[in-house]
């Protein structure tokens, strides 16, 4: 039987082609490669990532406006520096707080209107 395909020849000699390099492979590799940055006076090597961050904090804490705004959308953005989650409320302080809170109730209406505090700082009755 004849076969279009030769024995023990490769029908893709070259191989698969190489992927050409994306632009986020490319920015990844180049933003890890170092940098010597200046530091107190002496000279710091880091990755070129953390060279612009610096540089950005630098320039934010300088009243750089713009660069305030960058970077705290960057922090936002990668949730860096949020605050942590408040703690769980116990059901023994929500009794206390209710008992503060009727207390409260109470010692105010017995003072009469007078005793509650006004929305509006300016206005008399």
């Amino acid at each position: 039987m004849h076969s279009r395909f030769a024995k023990g020849k490769s029908g893709n000699a070259s191989g698969r082609p190489k992927a050409s390099p994306s632009f986020a492979s490319d920015l990844a590799a180049e933003l890890q490669r170092p940098h010597e940055v200046f530091e107190n006076g002496t000279p710091v090597r880091v990755s070129k990532q953390l060279a612009v961050i610096k540089s950005l904090t630098a320039k934010a804490i300088d009243s750089d406006m713009r660069a305030a705004t960058v970077l705290l959308a960057t922090m936002r953005h990668y949730g860096v520096g949020t605050d942590e989650p408040a703690p769980e409320v116990g059901i023994e302080d929500l009794e206390q707080l209710e008992a503060f809170l009727v207390n409260e109730r109470k010692r105010l209406s017995q003072s009469g209107p007078s005793a509650t505090p006004s929305s509006d700082p300016d206005s008399k009755k």
